[in-house]
């Protein structure tokens, strides 16, 4: 007998919508003015009537193209987290360190935006962004994402791969991290000014991690451009490390041999460590690990190791059991 094992994240299919219910929320869908694609792309899209039309979108070029195809290799197995909590809970010491970041992130200029590609690459360059993501291949992926302060979300990222942006960049075989970099300018970042911090922002990962098949360029969240409050226009997402791994705003991809010290290991090594992969068993020195809040609840759920990616990474790991591998 075939027994078919699903994934740690999939949906059961027993969770699955039924049809009925899918059918009625297309008609309710379609009276409201959204397209067809937009319907077939979006599972949350009945969540996000009410914020499409409270605000009108920031002039985007590349706005026509989302929402994108979903890829359904990459599913959930609990519900999409409201887009009001995703895009109002944000981390981003840019603009601030509290939560309530969304609306001052909103002085970020977006156009022009460049990504310098540079390193031990065959040639460096400096791309534009609308042209960088019109090269690559969309699709929505469906990833749980892990706070290290133990809180979590699950979300539709839009983007690409992260291995489309390396073959992109064409770096040399001798390379071995990838580093990423955040924006930097002080004149709208508020936090920025903070020199107690080691801006710009700037964290990394092996090659092998970067082009595992979950590492992706998020460019868009909830069938639109990404907000400006979660990365705009592009950021990183690995969804089995906690979230302080992940950069947002990038303009700097650089290629080495050395391994980077990013932002939060050069402020505390003691709590922040390169690898950061999720796990329950290992706390942080100043809080338990074992369980999560589910953002827009007070549910804590148990936490899952590698955040339930575990069979697509633990691999990667295979012989370096002595570093610290989960801080």
């Amino acid at each position: 007998m075939l027994i078919k094992r699903p994934r740690g994240w999939e949906l059961r299919e027993s969770a699955a919508t039924p049809e009925s219910t899918y059918l009625n929320r297309r008609q309710l869908l379609t009276a409201a003015g959204f397209g067809a694609a937009a319907i077939a792309g979006a599972p949350y899209a009945l969540d996000a009537i009410g914020s499409a039309f409270a605000q009108a979108p920031e002039a985007d070029p590349t706005a026509g193209m989302y929402p994108v195809k979903q890829n359904m290799r990459y599913r959930l197995d609990r519900p999409i987290t409201p887009e009001k909590d995703a895009t109002t809970y944000n981390n981003f010491y840019e603009f601030g360190s509290h939560k309530g970041i969304s609306s001052a992130a909103q002085a970020l200029k977006l156009r022009p935006w460049t990504v310098r590609f540079e390193g031990m690459v065959e040639k460096p360059m400096t791309v534009d962004f609308d042209d960088l993501v019109k090269q690559m291949p969309l699709e929505e992926r469906l990833y749980r994402f892990r706070c290290v302060e133990a809180w979590s979300m699950a979300v539709p990222w839009s983007g690409f791969p992260m291995k489309a942006m390396i073959d992109f960049a064409r770096p040399l075989s001798s390379a071995k991290y990838v580093v990423m970099q955040t924006f930097m300018d002080p004149k709208i970042a508020s936090g920025q000014r903070q020199s107690w911090y080691p801006w710009p922002y700037t964290d990394g990962l092996t090659m092998e991690e970067a082009t595992n098949e979950l590492s992706f360029i998020a460019t868009g969240l909830y069938g639109k451009p990404l907000p400006k409050q979660n990365g705009a226009p592009m950021r990183f997402v690995t969804p089995w490390k906690y979230g302080f791994k992940q950069v947002k705003s990038i303009v700097r991809v650089e290629f080495t041999d050395k391994r980077p010290v990013g932002y939060w290991e050069k402020l505390q090594a003691s709590e922040y460590g390169f690898w950061a992969n999720v796990n329950p068993a290992v706390s942080h020195p100043r809080w338990s690990q074992a369980t999560e809040r589910v953002l827009g609840s007070d549910e804590r759920v148990p936490t899952l190791l590698f955040n339930g990616y575990g069979e697509y990474v633990a691999d990667l790991y295979k012989g370096l059991e002595k570093e610290r591998l989960y801080a």
